[in-house]
């Protein structure tokens, strides 16, 4: 960044000569794909010898394992004994998620030094740098996942390669373009041409998001360690050697964030589905016979829950309502600059929320638990005005005080005449 914006003509010699671009960005896409692959190919090779100690199978059985929970990570899909298995491991997107973010930003500041700098970018001048860099880190990405595809495929798992392209340009805009244009400094200079209450939208948007997510995930905690005997119970009925249980205890972990997304459905109000013909709601609890899965000792008592469960509802907009007043407080806006951000920021959140639950279900065995998963419209309508309300009252109390401040300005200016 620091070199797009200040790079005097002197500087720019054959020695301090910036790298090449296009191999920058192919080279940080790869790296970004095979950290996370790397470790899930060390992962399963363990675990396939902590199973029965390597007497049957060979290591590339468990580098394989690894290969296809990577893939699984990014949307693949799998056929376990005939039956299709399409929930996403949303732990290990995330890790992944990671992973393109950091190698993102390098390939950012890499390549700062190509094309204009900032006072020429002001001008007007087309600066292709960033559009080349997120194309080729895709490349990149790209090649390793359909080489992973293809070398992991078999009658037995038969990963879906155009799924994980998809994901995989998903993630490419969402995560690696927003990470090279904030690592190049162009993010900068563009933001900066932004009306003031977007960037005010966006940030509360983010702020609004993100507190939910973590309070969504310290429901689930709560629930899961007041119910932690029974999920050891049912670990138990495995009979799993110490190896075992702690491989065991990895895979649930990797559906945590789902577990979240489907506890922040829970507080919304329409629930999610464990099977069909099932529901699991603040207001109903319907379920069937159930996996032995430890992460299903978090779900509620089947029947009518408690009174007091009801009042769990108001948390979305509590969150969204302190999580804009933290974010609008310091922002010199006026006060009706600050109510539209915080209610647009707001309404923002819950698209994004109830997007990412529509990430978290899917088909987890066959039968009835095909079914499995938020009510993802009935989240997104229950998402909007939660958090759109919420946010707004949260900027409506900054807006408040910005309008009292305005007025004792007023005020004392008119005394002073």
């Amino acid at each position: 960044m620091t070199s797009l914006l200040t790079r005097p003509d002197s500087a720019r010699t054959d020695a301090a000569r910036p790298r090449p671009l296009v191999l920058v960005a192919t080279l940080g896409g790869v790296l970004a794909a095979l950290g996370p692959l790397v470790v899930l190919l060390a992962v399963g090779v363990i675990g396939w010898f902590v199973t029965d100690a390597g007497v049957h199978g060979a290591p590339r059985d468990g580098m394989r394992m690894g290969a296809l929970a990577w893939l699984a990570g990014h949307g693949s899909g799998l056929t376990v004994l005939g039956a299709r298995i399409t929930i996403v491991p949303l732990g290990i997107t995330a890790i992944s998620v990671w992973s393109m973010w950091r190698l993102g930003h390098r390939v950012g500041d890499a390549v700062s030094g190509h094309g204009p700098d900032a006072d020429r970018i002001s001008d007007g001048e087309r600066d292709f740098t960033v559009p080349i860099a997120i194309a080729t880190f895709f490349a990149g990405y790209a090649v390793v996942a359909v080489v992973v595809a293809t070398l992991a495929a078999g009658s037995t798992a038969d990963p879906s390669v155009p799924r994980v392209l998809a994901w995989t340009i998903a993630m490419t805009a969402l995560v690696a373009a927003p990470a090279i244009a904030v690592g190049s400094g162009r993010a900068a200079i563009w933001t900066a041409l932004m009306p003031a209450t977007v960037r005010a939208g966006a940030a509360v948007a983010g702020a609004v998001l993100s507190t939910f997510l973590i309070v969504s995930a310290l429901v689930f905690l709560v629930a899961f360690a007041v119910s932690f005997d029974d999920a050891a119970t049912v670990t138990a009925q495995l009979h799993p050697s110490p190896g075992e249980a702690v491989l065991y205890a990895l895979v649930n972990a990797a559906f945590g964030p789902n577990a979240a997304l489907f506890a922040g459905s829970y507080l919304l109000g329409p629930g999610f589905a464990v099977g069909g013909a099932t529901v699991v709601s603040p207001s109903a609890v319907v379920l069937g016979p159930l996996p032995l899965v430890p992460l299903v000792a978090a779900l509620p008592a089947v029947g009518t829950p408690a009174g007091w469960i009801g009042g769990l509802m108001v948390l979305p907009p509590l969150t969204a309502a302190v999580a804009a007043f933290r974010s609008l407080r310091r922002r010199p806006l006026t006060w009706d600059r600050v109510a539209l951000a915080g209610c647009g920021g707001g309404l923002v959140a819950g698209v994004g929320f109830a997007l990412l639950a529509s990430l978290s279900g899917g088909a987890a065995g066959p039968g009835r638990m095909r079914f499995v998963g938020p009510f993802t419209r009935d989240v997104l309508v229950h998402g909007v005005p939660a958090c759109g309300i919420g946010a707004l009252l949260g900027a409506g109390v900054v807006a408040l005080l910005v309008w009292r401040a305005a007025r004792a300005w007023g005020d004392a200016d008119r005394s002073e005449d």
